[in-house]
């Protein structure tokens, strides 16, 4: 019968190791480096430890895989729209979740391994954190860079990649400390009721009473053609009137939500875009006797039999 064909190979090396004994049977190597006649004992291969990369190849690893990172989430502060917030939003997670992988194919030098192990686990945290604010971005939850600003400074990755970063920076010249974006504290901003925002030219007769019975704060802008005449603030709950309105037809839009921003011109959080799907057309009859002009009354939550129907707009379209 012909042996298998690996089994030569294993006769020559015990044929070898024979020939170094001095008679009985051979004696076998031990890890140890001495002999044993045990035949049942298996010697055990050296483990191999992969190096580290130098700290300067660690250095520039860094720089080139969290980078990135620092300059995408100072971005986010520089949106001016709901569109502008997602994207800047969406890049800065893409540039944290590169971060991750890219680093969690290297290794580090050795006094810098629970360091690196910690910054590349906050980074994970804060790739997960950004997702949730762009979700909340979409649903309408958080409406300006402010406002996700604010609610990232209170996110556990990002306080956990802000120490790692500070931990591993400072155990040499390793550019991790790159989260240094300012986020600013959650506020709850409301102007007096009836306050207008835009005054504009209201030398007519025309009156305008809202009733804001909604949930929110709102925000009333009257565009005729495509000029904005006027802006106002209505808080939940209360009632404004507005005089002075020129003869014209006009567009009503309003806007609610929670926090208003004046620099931004809308509301920071829960916000939503409408406008009445009816325009309003304010006129003036003058004869020898009197003056008449029209008076309208609107309500912002619904009402038994009331007669206007709204629509969502486009908040990039929206006139601020």
């Amino acid at each position: 019968m012909s042996a298998p064909r690996w089994l030569p190979a294993a006769l020559a090396m015990t044929f070898v190791l024979a020939a170094c004994s001095s008679g009985g049977d051979p004696a076998r190597p031990t890890a140890g480096g001495g002999s044993t006649d045990d035949p049942t004992e298996a010697v055990s291969p050296a483990s191999t430890v992969p190096a580290g990369v130098t700290p300067e190849e660690y250095s520039a690893a860094l720089k080139s895989a969290a980078g990135p990172v620092g300059s995408s989430l100072s971005g986010i502060a520089k949106s001016r729209s709901l569109k502008s917030l997602n994207q800047r939003l969406k890049r800065a997670e893409s540039a944290v979740s590169d971060a991750v992988e890219k680093l969690g194919t290297v290794t580090p030098p050795a006094d810098i391994t629970a360091e690196h192990s910690d910054y590349v686990a906050a980074l994970r945290d804060l790739d997960n954190d950004l997702g949730g604010l762009r979700d909340s971005v979409d649903g309408r939850k958080l409406c300006t860079a402010s406002a996700v600003l604010a609610r990232l400074g209170k996110a556990d990755g990002f306080g956990a990649a802000k120490s790692a970063g500070g931990d591993l920076a400072a155990k040499g010249d390793y550019p991790a400390n790159v989260v240094k974006v300012k986020t600013p504290k959650e506020r709850t901003r409301r102007p007096a009721n009836g306050t207008f925002l835009r005054s504009g030219n209201r030398g007519g007769n025309g009156r305008l009473t809202v009733d804001n019975g909604g949930k929110t704060d709102a925000v009333l802008t009257l565009v005729r053609g495509k000029s904005k005449l006027t802006s106002f603030y209505v808080r939940k709950g209360r009632k404004t009137t507005v005089r002075g309105i020129p003869d014209g037809t006009f567009k009503i839009f309003f806007t609610g939500g929670t926090d208003w921003d004046k620099g931004a011109r809308a509301f920071t959080r829960n916000c939503s875009f409408e406008r009445f799907e009816d325009t309003v057309k304010f006129r003036t009859i003058r004869s020898a006797t009197l003056i008449q002009f029209s008076t309208w009354t609107i309500t912002l939550q619904p009402v038994i039999g009331g007669n206007a129907k709204t629509s969502e707009v486009d908040p990039d379209s929206f006139p601020s």
